[in-house]
């Protein structure tokens, strides 16, 4: 197959170790294309990886650097106009810190932040106020497609490691020069202290000039099992004009900007014409040094491996439809040069006819003049992006999601139905994300046309920060003009009838104050949060909520509400089944999920303790160290096995989190909370009613003190607030004390 219409994936290197690389991880290589673009000098290999037709895209021999790399991209987009996705996979040098053990052979993937992309460009050896380098660019972030498959390969990595080392071994096998590909010896990998510098113009390698003398090394601890090594890293990757070979400029960047790679080629690719923002490209990076003067090449042809081993474990995640679904990268950029040639026009048949009107109106050519002189490309992309279909959503698809068939067919049917508002309510942890993570990926694979949004509501920050990536996936106008009102730009967008379908999904909308009060600071909104809730006919919002009466003002209607219970004891055991395996003992799985009241995020946690540990832990064992004592059942309820479903910085800790919500009653329902904490000390099922009706009515102190006071006659089955007798989740005592 040599047809470029085929070609949907372009994989970019810049050095020989990298196109080799790239070549042996091709499940099948095809025939070199016949016929290529007017002055295309790239050297092209076609393959197959998965269900994927890619071009693997190299440098001419002898070229390297930013000029380079922004031609090969340009070429490629014109030699092969149906690629929709783009890869930069190579070797680069780490920025080793202690937040970031970087090693030698390690992969660093840029992962964005702060709504950028995970590149920026610099110029370096430019002073700008005494800095060696000025910031010029940012990548943009990749296409929501890739950023789901790099969050999904995470999460998978996260559970069962990688197998990257292996893939690599078998792939030598296809290199007869496999020597300069393998791991080089632990002892190589060398860590030299910032102010230790190479010496000048030595012929010799570090290992000779510079030897192993510990006064010079920075020591490091051994990685053990439960860390990946190499391990993988995700973070700003910083692409320069030069190579950094200073250590101590290495660090000055990692500290102040988080960088934790530098190489050069993706800078190039921003520099070429209309790519610096749309160019939707992941860069991937194998560490083979440390961006400091102790440089060699023993550890580019392994970093060049692993970076493509990555690349196609990537490209494995990906169905070919999301990939189908993307607009070819070259009818992007097309589109954008159209408008901003349209834009040019009006702004010279603008200044044209300015020019006939009064000389005291000269004042405003000027300013016609300098706003076309300041629009910047991504305004010309607005002009088309905005009314596209947009999938913002933080969360991979769960591979071990379970479902629940009554609480997912009334999402459906009121999904389907006329109100525009429904929430589901439950306590924390009884997995009311998890089912609204899964219908949102469930209505983009059934209705591609549709947008869905999700949005962060626990505070104000979290649901600003939201709409701004909302704001920049749709990229509404206005929306980075000082002072803009991000909020009402998107909610007055996505109430147009213009605009496509959307489902929007707020999660963790608990607090009344913030959703319901208006801003005190002048500075702030005046209106409430919940004013900026969009309202559509053609489109829905599905909240999820720990409160019962938030739920209520948010929907307007209590009959638009789901509790959320536990899962049922077939659905925790199949949960525990998927996360451990199908082998481990029934009964004893039954006990341990009884334990733990059948809640989603107990069992995940315990299984995730249960794996990381395994073969030392078992689920007996566990179950064993649970009933221990109550110390050590708080322990490991309070142990956080790390959960790529829920929110960066956030505790996975089913204890942590009820005890968020239980804080958050104290404050709202001081009350309440007392009555929680009395109900704490009772045995946890059957509760007395009789014992806290007095409480409800009037306080601790007029509690009847027996049970032979309690008249038989009182009317308590008819008061809504109290049944006969009450429960306590057996656990949700450990956050209460």
């Amino acid at each position: 197959m040599s047809d470029p219409q085929a070609y949907t994936v372009g994989w970019i290197c810049a050095v020989t170790p990298e196109s080799v690389a790239a070549r042996v991880f091709l499940d099948e290589e095809h025939e070199p294309p016949q016929k290529v673009a007017h002055h295309d000098n790239n050297s092209y290999t076609l393959g197959k990886i998965g269900n994927h037709n890619v071009v693997i895209a190299a440098l001419p021999d002898g070229e390297y650097g930013t000029t380079s790399a922004a031609a090969v991209a340009r070429d490629m987009l014109h030699s092969f106009p149906n690629v929709r996705i783009g890869l930069m996979v190579g070797i680069g040098g780490g920025a080793p810190s202690q937040k970031h053990d970087i090693r030698l052979g390690d992969v660093v993937v840029s992962s964005p932040g702060d709504g950028k992309g995970g590149v920026f460009q610099y110029d370096f050896g430019k002073t700008i106020q005494n800095c060696l380098f000025q910031e010029t660019g940012f990548l943009n972030q990749p296409p929501i497609v890739l950023r789901t498959a790099l969050s999904t390969l995470r999460s998978s990595y996260e559970i069962k490691g990688h197998q990257l080392v292996d893939d690599v071994n078998k792939r030598l096998e296809k290199i007869k020069k496999r020597s300069k590909y393998r791991r080089p010896a632990f002892a190589s990998d060398r860590l030299y202290r910032p102010d230790f510098v190479h010496p000048l113009n030595s012929p010799d390698g570090c290992d000779v000039a510079c030897g192993d003398d510990v006064t010079y090394l920075i020591a490091r601890h051994e990685r053990d099992e439960e860390e990946d090594d190499p391990a993988i890293h995700y973070g700003l990757i910083a692409s320069g004009n030069q190579l950094i070979k200073d250590a101590q400029l290495r660090d000055k960047l990692a500290a102040e900007r988080g960088v934790i790679c530098f190489e050069m080629e993706a800078a190039g690719q921003m520099e070429a014409a209309g790519l610096m923002n749309h160019f939707p490209c992941l860069v991937i990076r194998g560490i083979c040094d440390y961006s400091d003067s102790h440089k060699n090449k023993e550890w580019q042809g392994f970093a060049a491996m692993m970076a493509a081993a990555y690349a196609k474990d990537l490209l494995l995640q990906i169905p070919l439809t999301s990939v189908e679904a993307e607009r070819p990268i070259l009818k992007v950029l097309n589109t954008i040069q159209e408008d901003l040639h349209r834009l040019n026009q009006t702004a010279d048949e603008t200044k044209k006819a300015v020019e006939t009107m009064h000389s005291n109106q000269t004042i405003l050519l000027c300013d016609i003049q300098q706003g076309v002189q300041d629009l910047n490309l991504y305004k010309a992309e607005d002009l088309s992006i905005a009314r596209n279909p947009q999938f913002v959503v933080p969360f991979p698809s769960d591979p071990d999601f379970v479902n629940r068939p009554d609480i997912w067919t009334w999402i459906e049917e009121q999904y389907a139905g006329s109100a525009s508002r429904f929430a589901l309510v439950g306590l924390g942890g009884f997995g009311k994300s998890q089912m609204a993570i899964q219908f949102a990926h469930q209505v983009h694979a059934a209705s591609p046309e549709s947008s869905i949004f999700w949005v962060r509501g626990s505070t104000k920050a979290t649901f600003e920060e939201s709409y701004r990536s909302i704001a920049d996936a749709l990229a509404l106008p206005h929306r980075r003009d000082p002072g803009a009102d991000v909020l009402a730009l998107v909610r007055d967008w996505l109430q147009r009838e213009d605009v496509s379908p959307w489902l929007m999904i707020v999660d963790n909308a608990d607090d009344t104050e913030m959703l319901f009060s208006k801003m005190k600071d002048q500075n702030d909104a005046p209106m409430p949060i919940a004013s900026y809730l969009p309202k559509s006919n053609n489109s829905k919002i599905l909240f999820t909520s720990r409160s019962w009466d938030v739920a209520e003002k948010l929907t307007g209607n209590g009959k638009m509400i789901l509790r959320i219970p536990t899962m049922e004891e077939a659905q925790a055991l199949l949960l525990l089944q998927k996360k451990l395996g199908p082998d481990i003992d029934k009964a004893v799985a039954l006990r341990l999920i009884h334990t733990l009241d059948h809640i989603p995020l107990a069992v995940n946690q315990a299984a995730a303790y249960i794996y990381r540990r395994s073969p030392r832990v078992t689920v007996q064992s566990y179950l064993n160290e649970f009933k221990r004592s109550e110390k050590r059942k708080g322990t490991l309820l309070r142990n956080d096995g790390g959960d790529i479903q829920r929110y960066d910085g956030l505790s996975n800790s089913v204890i942590v989190t009820w005890q968020v919500t239980f804080e958050q009653i104290k404050r709202e329902q001081p009350r309440a909370a007392n009555l929680l904490s009395l109900m704490s000390y009772f045995h946890a099922q059957n509760i007395p009613e009789y014992m806290l009706l007095g409480y409800n009515n009037s306080g601790l102190a007029d509690v009847k003190e027996s049970e032979n006071e309690y008249d038989e006659n009182d009317e308590i089955g008819d008061n809504g607030d109290f049944e006969d007798d009450l429960d306590l989740n057996r656990d949700s005592a450990k956050c209460i004390h």
